[in-house]
């Protein structure tokens, strides 16, 4: 039995060695102390540390309202080259006649 907890410590000590190297220890001390200074502490602790340990993305609310705020900038667009259209069409009347009259003069 004490060969198998030997070999498990090991394992252990191995892997703790791993993400010491790898910074990832360093990573979740800096997230974990950045939770424990917050004032307002977050209501999902997990989603707190997701989005500093993605680098501060963005959260889901920040992402679906610039969705919303790109698709109605999109309608407005659309809205605006159909309305220039239709001002470039209603101009080429009132210039047609205009250089009708002076190649009639």
């Amino acid at each position: 039995m004490s060969a198998t907890y030997k070999t498990s410590e090991s394992k252990r000590e191995e892997f703790r060695k791993y993400l010491e190297k790898e910074g990832v220890l360093d990573s979740l001390t800096k997230i974990l102390v950045c939770l424990y200074e917050e004032p307002e502490k977050p209501i999902n602790a997990l989603d707190f540390l997701k989005q500093h340990l993605h680098g501060g993305s963005p959260e889901s609310n920040d992402v679906e309202t610039l969705r919303l705020e790109l698709q109605e900038l999109r309608t407005k667009h659309e809205a605006v080259v159909t309305e220039n259209e239709a001002l470039k069409a209603k101009l080429q009347e009132y210039e047609t006649p205009a250089e009708e009259k002076e190649a009639e003069s």
